[in-house]
């Protein structure tokens, strides 16, 4: 297991990038704690294989070091550096047994025969896969074969971090939680760092203590879930997560006081948010609710979401969604909708604002 440290890291694809556009990866500096359980989350394009890539040494960086335990491993190759890697699709040994396959990185390694077989059995184990030691691999199914990728991973002892790029992108929907809790599981065994790349935020809130969110090459935020959710710190965190994602609204700040159409809405930091342009009111649907008085709107179309009904109201040209019980009674046309203060948030150019600059 090891502590990463990314320091200084950038990387352009182009010979001789000059402007901030020419880079895939703009500068990081992070730190990821030994044995933490992180996803990179974003959408397609974002930078996230390509810095999984620069991680596991397929891919040198433009600039910066990589760091494992305060060790420069920036030039050093993928084998050299203790890794583990399962991919989108299964990379297994059709023609070996379940038992061979798991077997294979030990013995590649020279671990003797006597050492093979508990580590083996015992990795079996914790993947559910004991009972199929003695069957092919061709022979599984698609979540099986991932999990051989799994323990492959597992099975050695000296890997300093196991990253995942989509892995569950073959797995059929209903077994997807099913990997995905025992993935969980396993961490909390094990305690090997982990780094688990997607674009789906259900996968990466589910099985990351903190997950890093990137948009054009860029992290946008790094937190635990319940920080993500409670407070984006840029309102791409707020698009990307939830669903309904964060509303954002067009907003002005006057004497320390946010306004929406001339409207004032109570907002935990308007006051340190002095009156510029590029200002916009950030909530989230969980935090909007209808009310006897407050922003005027007209309702556009409710949708049924099982425990909640979500709905769209409009104001202007501008929608407004919020999530209601299920059994409220909605007005069919007009109502007034009301924020709640300590989770509605002013955001200049898309950044937080804290201490009356953009975080």
């Amino acid at each position: 297991m090891a502590k990463i440290t990314l320091q200084g890291l950038r990387h352009s694809y182009m010979p001789n990038p000059a402007e901030p556009s020419d880079y895939a990866l703009q500068q990081l500096d992070v730190d990821w704690e030994d044995g933490g359980a992180y996803a990179l989350l974003g959408p397609s394009g974002c930078g996230k294989t390509t810095l999984l890539n620069i991680i596991s040494g397929l891919l040198t960086p433009s600039h910066g070091q990589v760091l494992f335990d305060g060790e420069d491993v920036t030039q050093l190759p993928p084998d050299q550096r203790h890794i583990a890697q399962v991919f989108q699709f299964p990379v297994v040994y059709d023609t070996m047994t379940v038992y061979d396959n798991l077997a294979f990185p030990l013995r590649n390694r020279g671990v003797p025969e006597a050492e093979v077989d508990p580590r083996v059995r015992e990795i079996a184990e914790m993947i559910d896969l004991t009972d199929m030691l003695d069957n092919r691999a061709s022979g599984l199914t698609a979540d099986g074969k991932q999990k051989i990728s799994l323990g492959r991973g597992l099975v050695r002892t000296d890997v300093n971090v196991i990253m995942f790029d989509e892995p569950l992108t073959v797995i059929d929907p209903h077994l997807k939680w099913q990997l995905r809790s025992k993935l969980k599981e396993l961490h909390q065994r094990v305690k090997t760092t982990m780094i688990y790349v997607t674009h789906d935020q259900t996968e990466a809130l589910t099985f990351a203590d903190k997950v890093v969110v990137m948009k054009d090459g860029q992290v946008v935020q790094i937190g635990t879930p319940v920080e993500l959710f409670e407070r984006p710190q840029h309102t791409f965190v707020g698009h990307f997560i939830g669903s309904p994602g964060m509303n954002v609204l067009p907003c002005e700040v006057k004497g320390g006081k946010a306004f929406y159409q001339d409207i004032e809405i109570d907002s935990w930091n308007a006051g340190e948010a002095s009156d510029a342009a590029g200002l916009e009111l950030g909530v989230r649907p969980e935090f909007v609710s209808l009310s006897e008085s407050g922003v005027p709107v007209e309702i556009a179309k409710v949708s049924d979401a099982g425990r909640f009904q979500i709905v769209d109201a409009r104001r202007s040209d501008q929608s407004i969604k919020l999530l209601v019980p299920e059994g409220t009674l909605i007005p069919e046309k007009h109502a007034h909708l009301s924020f709640a203060a300590d989770h509605t948030q002013v955001y200049r150019d898309g950044w937080l604002v804290r201490g009356g600059q953009s975080v």
